[in-house]
Parts: C-alpha cells; sequence; structure tokens
C-alpha cells in the first residue's frame, strides 16, 4: 500500500510541475485552470479504475492530495475578510458617503432574490418534467446516519424565525466576525466596514486631515491586500487539479447511476438557470457570449471547490478585472451572493427535495397552491441559509421543516451530495456576478472597454493588480 500512494504522488507531484512549466511559459490562466481541470479528471478517473471506489490507497492518497487543494481553500479563506473589508471601505470613501450604499445593497440582493424564486421554479418545472419522488428510494447505514443527523438539527431550524435570521447578519462583535467563526460574518463584516467608511466620509469636512491619513491608509492597504489576493489566485490551477482529482477518485458511480433520474434533472435545471443568468445579462445589453468566456475560469473553480465564500477572491477579480464590474460593487455583490439567495443551495435544492417528498404525503406537487407556498418559503428562506450555517443541507431543513415535511428524506441523496453540490456551488456564484452585473449597470458604473477588451483575466503581470 505504502509504494502505491507513493507512486500516486509522483504522478501527482510531476502534474503540478506540467502546470508550473505552463505558468513560467506565460500560458493564460484560463487556459491553465482548464489544463488543471482536465488533469484533475484524467488522473482521477485512473486512480477510480485501478483501486477502486472506497479504496484505502485512495484515501491515504487524497490525504496529501489535500495539501494542495484544501490549503488552497484555506489560503482563499484568509483573504476573504481583508479583502472585503479594505474594498467596502474604499468604495464609500470613493463615494464620499452612503447616497449609493442603499441602492447598491438594495439592487444586489433584490437581483439575488428574485433569481432564487426563479431558481425554485426551475428546480419545480424539472422535478415534475422527470416524475421525480422520494417513494421507493432505499436507505443504507450511510443514508440512515444522514437522516439522523437531519432529525438532529431540526431543532436548530425551528428556532430560526425570520426576524432572528436578520439579526445573524448585525455584527455584535466584529473582531469575532473577522475570524469568520459564524456563517454570516462575510455579511456582518460588510455592514461593519460599511460604519467604517461613513463614519470616516462624516469627519472629512471638519477633521481633513485626519480624513487625508485615513484615505492614505486604505489605500496602502488596499493595494498590499490586492497584491496578496493576487499571489494567491495564481495558485488556481493547481487547486483546481488536487480538487478535480479528490472528486473524480473518491465518488460512488455505483450510487450515481441508481440516482441517475436526479442527478439528470438537477443539472438540467441548473443548466436551465445559468441560461437565465445570461439572459438577463443580454437583457442588460452585455454580450452573454464574451460575458460567459470571462466568467468561465470562477464558475470552474467554484465547481470545484464546492464552496461559495472560497470563491469569493476570484469572483471579485473576474468582476473588476474582466467585466468591468467597479471594485466595491464587485465585493457588494461577491459577498452577499455567498450568504443571500444561493440559486443553487437555496433554490433549486430545495425546491426539487419538497417535490419529491410530496406525493409521499398524498399531496399532488402540480397544486397551484402547493407550488405558490413552496416558493415563498424559498424566497424568505433564502435569506437565513447562511445564518445557521451548512449551505443547501440547511437550506432544505427550513423548507421541509416550514412545509411540516419528513426532513429524514432528504439523508436518502447523500451518496449523490458532492455531485450536485459541485454544479449548485457554481450555479451560486454565478448569480452573484449576475447581481453585481445587473447592479454596474444601473449605476452606470460599468467600464465597457474593460468589458469588450477580448483578453482572458491575466493574474501573472506585474500590474494586475493595479
Amino acid at each position: 500500500m505504502a509504494m502505491s500512494v507513493i507512486f500516486n504522488l509522483a504522478i501527482f507531484i510531476a502534474l503540478i510541475y506540467f502546470l508550473y512549466r505552463l505558468q513560467a511559459k506565460y500560458v493564460p490562466f484560463t487556459k491553465r485552470v482548464f489544463a488543471g481541470l482536465g488533469l484533475g479528471i484524467v488522473f482521477g478517473g485512473i486512480l477510480q479504475l485501478f483501486y477502486g471506489a472506497g479504496s484505502d490507497i485512495i484515501a491515504t492518497s487524497i490525504d496529501y492530495f489535500d495539501i494542495v487543494g484544501r490549503g488552497y481553500v484555506k489560503l482563499l479563506q484568509m483573504i476573504i475578510i481583508p479583502l472585503v473589508m479594505v474594498s467596502i471601505i474604499s468604495a464609500i470613501l470613493k463615494l464620499n458617503g452612503g447616497s449609493s450604499i442603499g441602492k447598491i445593497s438594495g439592487v444586489s440582493i433584490g437581483v439575488l432574490v428574485v433569481t432564487t424564486m426563479i431558481a425554485a421554479l426551475v428546480g419545480i418545472a424539472w422535478s415534475l418534467m422527470f416524475g421525480l419522488t422520494a417513494e421507493g428510494l432505499t436507505a443504507g447505514a450511510a443514508e440512515v446516519a444522514r437522516g439522523a443527523s437531519l432529525e438532529t438539527n431540526l431543532g436548530k431550524v425551528e428556532t430560526m424565525s425570520f426576524a432572528n435570521m436578520v439579526l445573524e447578519f448585525i455584527p455584535a462583535n466584529p473582531f469575532l466576525d473577522m475570524t469568520g467563526a459564524r456563517k454570516t460574518s462575510t455579511i456582518a463584516v460588510v455592514i461593519f466596514s460599511i460604519f467604517i467608511g461613513l463614519a470616516a466620509t462624516g469627519i472629512s469636512a471638519k477633521k481633513p486631515e485626519i480624513y487625508a491619513s485615513f484615505e492614505n491608509f486604505i489605500k496602502v492597504a488596499q493595494a498590499i491586500v490586492m497584491r496578496m489576493v493576487t499571489m494567491v489566485l495564481r495558485l488556481t490551477p493547481y487547486g483546481v487539479l488536487a480538487l478535480m482529482t479528490k472528486v473524480i477518485s473518491g465518488s460512488n458511480y455505483a450510487d450515481i447511476v441508481n440516482l441517475a433520474n436526479f442527478v439528470l434533472a438537477s443539472y438540467g435545471a441548473l443548466f436551465t438557470m445559468f441560461a437565465i443568468h445570461l439572459i438577463i445579462i443580454a437583457f442588460i445589453g452585455l454580450n452573454p457570449v464574451r460575458y460567459l468566456k470571462k466568467v468561465i475560469p470562477v464558475l470552474t473553480f467554484a465547481f470545484t471547490s464546492r464552496s461559495s465564500a472560497a470563491t469569493i477572491p476570484l469572483n471579485v477579480q473576474t468582476q473588476e478585472k474582466a467585466l468591468g464590474i467597479p471594485n466595491g460593487i464587485a465585493n457588494f455583490a461577491a459577498s452577499f451572493g455567498a450568504t443571500i439567495g444561493q440559486n443553487g443551495c437555496a433554490g433549486i435544492y430545495p425546491a426539487m427535495l419538497a417535490v419529491m417528498i410530496a406525493p409521499t404525503l398524498g399531496i399532488n406537487p402540480l397544486d397551484i397552491s402547493f407550488i405558490v407556498t413552496l416558493v415563498a418559503i424559498i424566497t424568505i428562506s433564502s435569506f437565513g441559509v447562511a445564518g445557521i450555517g451548512g449551505g443547501a443541507t440547511f437550506a432544505a431543513l427550513i423548507v421541509l421543516s416550514a412545509m411540516d415535511f419528513p426532513v429524514a428524506l432528504a439523508g436518502l441523496l447523500i451518496s449523490i451530495e458532492p455531485l450536485i453540490d459541485m454544479g449548485r456551488t457554481a450555479l451560486n456564484v454565478s448569480g452573484s456576478i449576475t447581481a453585481g452585473a445587473v447592479t454596474s449597470k444601473v449605476m452606470g458604473q460599468t467600464d465597457m472597454n474593460v468589458f469588450n477588451d477580448d483578453q482572458p483575466l491575466n493574474l501573472d503581470s506585474e500590474d494586475a493588480t493595479a
């Protein structure tokens, strides 16, 4: 076993060196990301073919691959809070106050909530087209354990009213939120940063010397933080390689085949919602084909990492450097989109589960009152998913408990959860970028010269953070 693991690691290191050589030859960032994705799929597939699902050799190898994969995600998490803070404060200083903050926040959140409502309807439609039902699904040991866990967590969900969900966003202890200790820490830091920016602009007239010093400090801090962001994001191809290798080599394809209808319906709904995002982009006057080419790298990373929060730095860079969206708006949209109105996790997934479970309780999923109630609950609960932690699972808990449905049935899909979650996360991020693009156009701040530039996102030049 030890020799097999060492052999796997040797191949993995060789693949990393290959990606490094591509970087040394200045191969475009986007192409390197796709190279990492393709190599991860091939390498993971070979490991699965040779050792089989559930192999101890694969599990041990993945522990070492995670040094690169999870290590990269941790580095991204490291820079999220500094990035959000300096960017939001800088944006308010440039706006010289809060006159535009309300509009930016309102449009961003409005787009996220409306698209989540649409996503719920899309999820319902695809479930009905495929005739999905929880009847006849069998539960193994893992599914039973998952169901019991969901039942245990139900109490936490039932104590969360909408008012409590909103209160979770308020930073009672901003220093605690700077550690990322809560699921709503990112939004809490956004709110705290808004207060700092507004307080600074409030003294600009009476104490111009102090204001000038603070403004210069923020400029210096932003330059340093953005340089850190660029340094970390250059590691994206390596992280994608490790994360995709882990997903492909560790998947149980027999379980995927058994639940093929749900997988196909889920990805049908996800792709439909992606198409709706592109329609929205076209409606606001942006070329959807050019837009798609520019956002593919960030969606690829979201797909492999399964983390909307970890994708925030690359999300912001893509919006600003590739789409021409101002830094402040990009940070608002990316931050809100990671915790509010997630199209995939809070929209499509709970809707599909509810439609599957309804027939087992004698409820007609085609009933209009059922659909209206379900969409309304999903829309309202999309504000609270991050507040109680756990992404799509807790979104499902909130919706199913509000509908008085048995939550344990959601555990029957645990075997395909990673595969579905990859697409859901990419859709979440796509929704946040769409919110940023719409907000920027509504505010008249989109730099069309940047958007129309066909050059791909470049993180290798020294002026990448300029």
